[in-house]
């Protein structure tokens, strides 16, 4: 085989927002089992790095298109981070300002990258958990007339997945064999609008919904509260912390409630953060791809799925973004920032150019 040739897009773009969607479905061939063929949607490839992007795009277009927000108004937003980097792209690309709420809680690297992309973030307690940031933006929003995003609400976020990502899942398999779909939940618009479409086009593809293990929210039964704007009223009694950044706030979403209402998902299995960092390292390490603990959590999933199905069964694996803002999560502990012994070991092994 020669050298790898590329040849370009065919188009030009006219903005960054232009280059939302269409992520690739990847192929894993080191670290899946041989019984089984698994690819994952890699949504690292949306241009602020995250499966966000879409829902972000869409909640602030839909919003332009029927007037709920006003030329210049300012936008608000609790997000753990994903949602509030997609917004903050969408909002500098616009000019929209931005302020986000987010939890103290949740990585450092993140409210960096909403800073750097012009928004403006406030930190709640994090004994207060994502009930307590969502109540906050709830504050700021009604407090200032600005718009409130809503990602946990609108009808905008499932619906942009239902015509991006689930349409983009039927291209790429159409005429081919596609036998599960694994995938978390945040606000639960990726499921939702998968879960809309695929099971009207594709019944026979089953959709496993995950969730981590010690905050096993939709597994419990419970629902939590809700005003008539369909807003949490309370914190979730089974939540507790987790480190898979951007699943499963401390309230089950209105979102989300569709796909648990409509039957979307055809099993729930609930999964530890450790397998989570666990197997987002193998994907690093031995794939090549570099996707954060909300990814390696889903793929763990994957992983447990290939072990029961049937011979020749192909899997397709959400990834929701980029291992790179989880860089002081635990992710990254026992990763070195100075050289090993091995790589000390190397240095020596010639006699140029040692470090002192």
């Amino acid at each position: 085989m020669g050298i790898r040739q590329t040849s370009g897009r065919g188009r030009l773009y006219d903005s960054v927002l232009d280059t939302v969607g269409d992520t690739p479905a990847i192929r894993i061939n080191r670290i899946a089992p041989k019984n089984v063929t698994v690819y994952v949607k890699f949504e690292a490839f949306n241009p602020a790095g995250s499966v966000k992007d879409r829902l972000a795009l869409n909640i602030i277009e839909a919003a332009e298109r029927d007037g709920r927000l006003k030329p210049g108004q300012t936008v608000v937003e609790a997000t753990s981070g994903n949602t509030g980097i997609g917004l903050a792209m969408v909002c500098a690309a616009k000019g929209y300002p931005l302020v986000v709420t987010m939890a103290e809680s949740f990585s450092v690297e993140r409210r960096k990258l909403m800073r750097f992309l012009g928004a403006k973030v406030v930190l709640t307690p994090k004994e207060k958990k994502g009930f307590g940031m969502y109540q906050k933006a709830k504050e700021l929003a009604e407090a200032n007339g600005w718009f409130l995003a809503s990602q946990f609400e609108t009808p905008d976020n499932a619906d942009m997945h239902a015509s991006t990502t689930a349409r983009e899942i039927l291209g790429d398999f159409d005429g081919q064999r596609l036998d599960y779909i694994v995938t978390g939940y945040g606000t639960g618009g990726t499921v939702s609008g998968i879960g809309r479409v695929l099971k009207a086009e594709r019944p026979d593809v089953k959709l496993i919904l995950t969730e981590p293990a010690n905050a096993a929210i939709v597994g419990s039964g419970y629902v939590n509260t809700r005003n008539e704007d369909h807003q949490p009223t309370e914190g979730h009694p089974h939540f507790q912390p987790h480190p898979i950044q951007g699943w499963t706030p401390d309230f089950i979403p209105w979102v989300l409630q569709e796909t648990l209402d409509k039957g979307y998902h055809d099993e729930l299995i609930p999964v530890a953060g450790p397998d989570g960092i666990a197997w987002s390292k193998r994907l690093a390490a031995e794939e090549g791809i570099f996707t954060g603990i909300s990814g390696g959590s889903t793929f763990a999933i994957s992983m447990k799925i290939a072990e029961t199905a049937p011979e020749g069964s192909v899997i397709l694996c959400m990834l929701p973004d980029t291992g790179e803002r989880y860089l002081s999560t635990p992710l990254f502990e026992g990763v070195a920032e100075e050289m090993t012994e091995e790589e000390i070991a190397l240095s020596q092994s010639t006699p140029g150019y040692q470090m002192g």
